[in-house]
């Protein structure tokens, strides 16, 4: 019998539309909406236009302005999320209480799990850098730089809400030349720096080449303001891992931090007297034929 309120679909459309929504063993890329509010500063909506080149082909970009406010009504911003299949946002906005405002969050089977609301204090676009961008779609490697970022309970969670962000599709191998775009967070004095940079390989007579980096934007300092977190008991289910999915473990086996193979054996106990050791003529033993032992005696002049 069919639940009351549930809108079953009537098309082979609609059906693929609810199968692809469904949650997964192995979830797909997140999406990402950028959502501006009912007023929003030129650098506000000139840094939420990078950080989405900075995410493609994973976000989607709201052309109208919506008026909500996302530490008071949760309703919108989780309609946009079920609509849009996307569980990432960032929502941008300008008051005179909190200017240049950026507020960075994630949602969870349909609800608000967890966002930051940050402050611009400075900005730098990509258009302002002069120098050669990434090619598009480049999965970025991250770097966070900063003790808050291993001590502070809510810097934590903002790593784990600028991870989930960026962190793109998952793969097990990256060449050498594919590692050409580097996201840096550090945090420093209170406040969060956002760098981007451009990997370059130059040539060392070797052939490990020598790397060096070239900001190419954008660039943003960012102030910690309002925070909305999780309760732990939550953040468990939401973070679970389906039992399909847990490698097998294996018993009496584990790796250290460098990823070294370590085991532990058990052996059956060995009897000693059997045992096989080196044999040298000037300990060994001789036997009469009367079939006494004696000892070696050494020669007298």
């Amino acid at each position: 019998m069919a639940a009351t309120g549930v809108v079953r679909p009537k098309t082979h459309r609609g059906k693929r539309a609810v199968e692809q929504r469904a949650s997964k063993d192995v979830e797909n890329t997140k999406t990402a909406m950028f959502i501006r509010g009912g007023r929003t500063s030129e650098m506000v909506t000139q840094a939420m236009k990078d950080l989405c080149l900075l995410k493609k082909p994973n976000s989607v970009m709201f052309q109208r302005k919506n008026i909500m406010r996302p530490f008071e009504d949760h309703t919108s911003l989780e309609f946009f999320s079920v609509r849009n299949d996307a569980s990432l946002f960032l929502f941008g906005s300008h008051s005179k209480k909190r200017p240049h405002n950026l507020v960075i969050g994630r949602c969870f089977d349909g609800h608000i799990l967890d966002m930051v609301e940050l402050g611009i204090d400075k900005f730098i676009s990509l258009n302002q850098i002069k120098a050669q961008k990434c090619s598009a779609e480049t999965k970025p490697c991250l770097l966070f730089s900063g003790q808050a970022f291993e001590n502070d309970a809510v810097h934590k969670r903002l790593k784990s809400i600028l991870i989930d962000f960026y962190r793109g599709p998952v793969i097990e191998k990256v060449r050498l030349q594919g590692l050409e775009h580097v996201l840096q967070f550090t945090a420093e004095d209170g406040k969060i720096y956002l760098r981007s940079y451009r990997v370059l390989l130059k040539k060392s007579g070797s052939r490990t080449p020598r790397v060096e980096v070239e900001e190419m934007g954008p660039s943003l300092d960012l102030v910690l303001r309002r925070t909305h977190l999780a309760s732990d008991d939550l953040m468990r289910t939401a973070t679970k891992v389906p039992r399909v999915v847990k490698p097998k473990k294996v018993k009496n086996m584990s790796y250290d931090v460098f990823g070294t193979k370590e085991g532990q054996v058990h052996m059956q106990r060995q009897d000693y007297g059997k045992l096989q050791t080196r044999k040298m003529k000037g300990l060994k033993r001789q036997l009469d034929t009367a079939g006494t032992q004696r000892t070696n005696k050494v020669k007298k002049k």
